[in-house]
């Protein structure tokens, strides 16, 4: 039986169907309606292509997510032999597969050392959950039950179930009923805003000092995790000063306080290297991994456990009440390992930490100059064009969000695919993308700025 889509429907149909039954994630339904939804058809490659036929470079690798790229054969095949084996069986009542066995032989290989236990979940906000549930968990089995607060930091993305998002620092999602006790947040080393006059050196200790100021004021006693991402993705790209984790791990070290490396997007090559955390000397106790770990071809998230809390959840903690019905799935499993496999043997750690991470960065540095621009802040394969209302001071824009949302839309419309954060253009393409992809980028996000600029009678 044929179960393809129809390939009959014109665009207006399918934003009908769409209007009518699907409720998007992170979207304006009011909005959404009047306006109509893109809707992507195929992908290959770097790029993908809508029902009008528009082909757009997807600059954005999804979302952070597509590390080797679209149309990879190999990610396929590894899922239709794993369907064909074994489809699915869950990993409850001490059962298991090999896929999900032998992927947590190399994930533990992979991360940092003493990061050798894993746990398996769907989605980086479910991955998060789990790290609050086992963090509190730890704590009641070490006998201190009250260490429950976890410290995030603004402008921090750590999901969207209601405590990953209350452990994020988005205060929009805080005002949808995503505001749950036992979290508190601190300023980020957002260095465009709060830097200043100070040298790299004293920014990155003024801004870990922030933490130490919270663990002050809510005593170290109450306090369980720090949790960070060491690159700000969600929150605008925001790349700390050298020597601020440095700082930050001393703190928690000295207030006996469990640090959380929240590596959804940095993970899996996007920094040059496996991870940030190696990138950046991080030595966390628990690490959530999702995105590119699949290449989002599907679902599939994991939480890195350190020896500490997996010896004190082993010896005193029983049964573990936590899981999910499709937690390490054999066909999500069979398609991480071919991933992975393919960043091995097409070498993209190199690539990107040698060829196309410090193209991306001289590329894009000339827009730093633009009318628009305030700030272009790079880090392997992510990227951030700050835009501004005025150079000197910099002065912001007042309403929040819409120049970006501008810039976009004609970037978009030119073939270009970036993300709007506040008021920040958003790279993050594959891990794939060659010298040849970041100029067709630059060329392409250089218009959109240019056409806005005119549009608001900068220039």
């Amino acid at each position: 039986m044929d179960q393809s889509l129809p390939t009959t429907h014109s665009t207006q149909e399918w934003q009908a169907l769409e209007a009518a039954y699907h409720m998007p994630p992170f979207s304006d339904y009011k909005s959404l309606h009047e306006q109509g939804t893109r809707m992507i058809t195929r992908a290959e490659g770097h790029y993908i292509y809508d029902t009008e036929g528009n082909q757009i470079l997807d600059a954005m690798a999804g979302l952070w997510c597509v590390n080797v790229g679209y149309g990879r054969e190999e990610l396929v095949e590894a899922a239709a032999a794993q369907m064909r084996q074994l489809p699915y069986y869950n990993a409850f009542f001490k059962t298991s597969h090999p896929a999900v066995a032998k992927l947590s032989e190399k994930l533990a290989s992979l991360t940092p050392e003493g990061l050798s236990h894993v746990f398996y979940a769907n989605s980086g906000s479910e991955a998060n959950d789990t790290i609050i549930r086992m963090v509190r968990h730890f704590w009641a089995l070490e006998g201190k039950p009250e260490k429950r607060v976890i410290i995030g930091r603004d402008y921090g993305y750590h999901g969207s179930t209601i405590l990953a998002a209350s452990m994020g620092g988005m205060s929009g999602m805080h005002h949808q009923a995503a505001n749950e006790a036992d979290f508190t947040h601190i300023k980020p080393p957002y260095g465009f805003l709060y830097q200043g006059n100070q040298s790299e050196d004293m920014f990155a200790k003024t801004a870990a000092g922030w933490l130490e100021d919270a663990i002050l004021a809510h005593g170290a006693d109450k306090i369980g995790a720090f949790v960070a991402e060491p690159i700000q993705g969600a929150g605008g790209v925001i790349v700390p000063p050298k020597g601020y984790f440095a700082y930050i791990q001393e703190i928690c070290q000295k207030y006996d306080i469990l640090f959380i490396a929240d590596e959804v997007i940095t993970g899996f090559g996007r920094t040059g290297k496996w991870f940030a955390s190696e990138a950046m000397d991080l030595r966390p106790d628990m690490m959530t991994l999702a995105k590119g770990l699949t290449s989002g071809y599907v679902p599939m998230s994991a939480v890195m456990v350190g020896d500490r809390v997996f010896t004190s959840l082993k010896e005193k903690g029983g049964e573990f009440y936590h899981g999910f019905t499709y937690s390490g799935h054999p066909v999500a499993a069979a398609v991480a390992l071919a991933n992975l496999q393919i960043i091995e043997d097409e070498d993209l750690l190199t690539k990107v930490e040698e060829e196309t991470g410090p193209y991306l960065k001289e590329a894009l540095a000339p827009l730093a100059d633009h009318a628009l621009v305030g700030e272009v802040r790079t880090y392997g394969l992510l990227a951030c064009v700050e835009l501004v209302k005025d150079k000197n001071g910099p002065v912001l824009f007042e309403n929040t969000g819409e120049t970006a949302e501008i810039v976009r839309d004609h970037a978009i419309a030119s073939g270009l695919m970036v993300r709007a954060v506040r008021d920040g253009m958003i790279l993050s393409p594959p891990l794939t993308f060659g010298k040849a992809d970041i100029d067709e980028v630059v060329v392409k996000l250089t218009s959109a700025l240019d056409v806005t600029a005119t549009q608001l009678g900068m220039v």
